[in-house]
């Protein structure tokens, strides 16, 4: 997931014009949650700064990624703005460094040559603006007739998903950056009925509900709810899994250019491509490295760091077809028994631990067929977590999208360079991610937690 989504809040759209939660979203409810999410973020930030030294905080590892210094101050300066400023009206901590922090304004490769704060002093910042959010989110009224930004705590909620995405991305870091082992954390729970599971679910045609009106913290990419008509389709039941995917690899796929788009074949030769990041092959043995740790690819695990062009292509060799968006979240929301579509696969509760691979918890997906109690009414299992999932589908607006709270967050991606994918991973955070959460990239990413699943039409 791209950190370079939230600029300043002096481009802030007008905020009459988003859309209105739905009654029945009780402040005091929205405000203890608001700030778990927050509490919650803050830890991980933490754990992910503290875990190494001040040199690894401020080396940039990839051109592709911004120092891990750089993201922590990003965070305290987007939560100065948002908080503290546009919903607080408090008087500005540090305007000087709003530029520096500007995600538009400076590309991640040229962000180490900026004045940066040093790490105690972007640390010192991040929790001075952390302090002054809270006491604003204690005395914010969160009801449903207050101002857009602070109606069902939506901009506390934004900016706890903000530094949740940005967790992410400094765990790509850490995934990207080498030397000691900084991260730990142990294996996630084993399949229980893995083997019975079936190749394949079948999705009935039919309209459903895509998209909410009613989440109160939804971004405006996921707005507004409106109907959509899908043809029945077969759906993979799990993601697909790298013993799946060497299949492809050992039947030349990355040699032969008739399973490839043009501009991902061209990438292919390009940069000599022929397995997955972070793959390397050792004698007959396909290794990968996984946060500093060198270990043999599991089979059963689902694929992980494939490009969307990678994901197409097995999938043409497969005789089978990315889903569309569309397809995936009927797959994954929709109720044929109610007619409704849910927050989640398994219905409208947040997740647990027993239903879904979120949060850091584990450093890598499990297995495939894991999760039962996270599957959807379809069949269809690990929908949320594990790995983002790579849809056909260009990111475009919904009918009726309204941009808010800014154009950059949403607005400005939209078109045919950006493939929407869906579901969340390991290292997705559930305030990110829901049934209608839309992320977005370019179909060259392969640093990112990535994944797919096939279809076929019925």
């Amino acid at each position: 997931m791209t950190d370079d989504r939230t600029p300043s809040a002096s481009s802030a759209t007008a905020p009459d014009g988003f859309p209105p939660s739905p009654g029945g979203h009780d402040p005091e409810v929205l405000r203890r949650r608001a700030l778990d999410a927050l509490l919650t973020a803050r830890a991980r930030t933490t754990a992910l700064t503290d875990s190494v030294d001040e040199a690894e905080l401020t080396a940039q590892h990839s051109p592709l990624m911004s120092p891990l210094v750089w993201d922590l101050a990003h965070i305290g300066n987007q939560e100065e703005q948002w908080l503290l400023r546009a919903v607080g009206g408090r008087e500005a901590l540090r305007p000087e460094i709003d530029g520096l922090y500007d995600a538009f304004e400076h590309p991640r490769a040229a962000r180490p040559s900026l004045p940066l704060l040093a790490p105690a002093e972007a640390r010192t910042y991040a929790s001075d603006v952390r302090g002054r959010a809270l006491d604003i989110l204690e005395a914010a009224p969160l009801h449903e007739g207050g101002r857009p930004l602070e109606r069902a705590g939506f901009a506390f909620g934004m900016i706890a998903q903000h530094e949740q995405q940005h967790d992410e991305t400094m765990l790509i870091t850490h995934q990207l950056r080498s030397g000691p082992i900084a991260l730990t954390a142990p294996a996630p729970p084993e399949p229980t009925d893995a083997a019975s599971l079936p190749a394949e679910v079948l999705i009935p045609g039919g309209p459903f509900t895509m998209g909410t009106s009613a989440e109160p913290w939804a971004l405006d990419n996921e707005r507004p709810a409106h109907q959509r008509e899908v043809a029945a389709f077969h759906l993979d039941t799990a993601p697909v899994t790298c013993g799946a995917y060497r299949r492809f690899m050992a039947d030349g796929g990355y040699t032969d250019p008739r399973w490839w788009a043009p501009e991902g074949w061209d990438m292919v030769r390009e940069h000599g491509l022929d397995a997955p990041l972070f793959w390397h092959r050792d004698g007959g043995q396909w290794l990968r490295r996984r946060f500093g740790v060198t270990e043999p690819v599991p089979d059963d695990e689902p694929v992980l760091h494939v490009s969307w062009y990678e994901a197409d292509a097995y999938a043409r060799w497969a005789g089978r077809r990315l889903p569309t968006e569309a397809e995936w979240e009927k797959a994954a929301r929709h109720d044929p028994a109610t007619g409704r579509s849910l927050r989640y696969p398994w219905g409208d509760t947040d997740p647990t631990p027993e239903q879904a691979n979120l949060g850091q918890r584990h450093l890598r997906p499990a297995r495939a067929g894991a999760y039962a109690a996270g599957r959807a009414p379809s069949g269809a299992g690990q929908l949320i977590g594990d790995v983002w999932e790579w849809t056909s589908s260009d990111f475009l607006p919904y009918p009726g999208f309204v941009a808010f709270p800014y154009r950059e967050y949403s607005e400005v991606f939209f078109g045919p360079g950006h493939k929407v994918l869906r579901g969340g991973s390991f290292a997705v955070d559930q305030v990110a991610c829901r049934g209608t959460f839309r992320n977005w990239d370019l179909p060259v990413r392969r640093q990112i937690f990535s994944g797919f699943r096939t279809a076929r039409d019925a």
